[in-house]
């Protein structure tokens, strides 16, 4: 081989590893994007890198900006490709599932039907290409205690996974066996289930809101205001609980119960130096601008509001707020 054709190989090379170290670059700050709720910024990266040969991590991170934003059928569209892509990773299954499943709750009876059949599939596969994913066999046994048996839910079903996850994950198997009683009308046992969580945690801010997601489907207003509160203390004095406050002032939103604690939590929340794409800023900036509206407060509102489109500027829930 002549000299400069060994060169110009050895420049190929080069530029093909610097390439391929600025994508991963990319996709590293579009999943910090995701996490702090920057939808917009995280699209404007995805974006251009989504093209044909593109890399599965590349929509299944769009995906979930998407699924964030209640763009469903995008979201959809996007994880059907990184399961396209690479069928061995149980993350983007588990992505397509939840995709999916958003889908067919808002789908006629007939497509909800297909679709439901299809997240049975996809949730299965994410669980046998791990089997020691928390996330993904706390989504399986969900869909198992929630699904009839025709699209292949069933108690029995959830109970073993209940058990499989007793040595993978103590808490999440409690909290899933609480929902399996409330699925039976245990509700003692279910009660008992969700505080056995509270002292095995080492965030239990967290597992405070669950027990109050327990006591408002049981309309035990008083109780579910007090978890609340102990889930609030809990999650100021633990950093990396801050996620428990959207989760609580969610709660306080849903019920009309007690608003400036609501809004006082998306405060503490947003100002919170760790954020979850399981909490999108942009989404707590939009409830905090209606209960503002609703407190009177029309600046306070229209500052949020447009906190939320600074982020996101296609949220709808933000563009609807007038």
């Amino acid at each position: 081989m002549r000299a400069w054709a060994g060169g110009l190989l050895a420049i190929a090379a080069v530029l093909s590893a610097s390439a391929q170290n600025g994508e991963r670059s990319q996709l590293t700050q579009a999943a910090a994007a995701l996490q702090s709720g920057e939808a917009d910024k995280a699209l404007a990266i995805l974006s251009p890198l989504a093209q044909p040969g593109g890399e599965a991590e590349t929509y299944n991170l769009k995906c979930r900006v998407e699924y964030s934003l209640e763009q469903w059928d995008q979201a959809a569209n996007d994880c059907k490709q990184a399961v396209k892509l690479d069928g061995r990773s149980s993350d983007d299954h588990l992505w397509l599932a939840r995709a999916l499943g958003a889908q067919a709750s808002r789908a006629s009876f007939l497509s909800a039907y297909k679709l439901a059949k299809r997240v049975y599939a996809e949730m299965e596969e994410a669980v046998r290409l791990d089997p020691r994913s928390a996330e993904a066999l706390a989504d399986l046994g969900e869909y198992y205690y929630t699904a009839p048996g025709v699209v292949g839910g069933g108690i029995d079903k959830a109970e073993g996974v209940a058990a499989q996850m007793d040595r993978i994950d103590p808490i999440r198997a409690h909290e899933l066996r609480g929902h399996i009683a409330e699925q039976k009308k245990d509700y003692g046992t279910a009660e008992r289930e969700y505080k056995q969580t509270l002292a095995a945690s080492a965030h239990p801010a967290f597992q405070w809101m669950t027990l109050a997601g327990f006591y408002r489907r049981r309309e035990s207003w008083t109780e579910m205001e007090a978890a609340v509160r102990s889930g609030q203390n809990a999650a100021e004095r633990d950093k990396r609980a801050a996620v428990a406050l959207y989760s609580g002032a969610a709660l306080l939103i849903q019920t009309k119960g007690d608003p400036e604690r609501a809004a006082k939590m998306l405060e503490e929340y947003l100002a919170a130096s760790v954020k979850s794409e399981d909490a999108p800023a942009f989404v707590a900036h939009t409830w905090l601008a209606r209960l503002k509206q609703q407190s009177g407060d029309a600046v306070a509102a229209g500052r949020e509001r447009a906190a939320a489109l600074a982020l996101a500027h296609e949220y709808k829930p933000a563009l609807d707020l007038k």
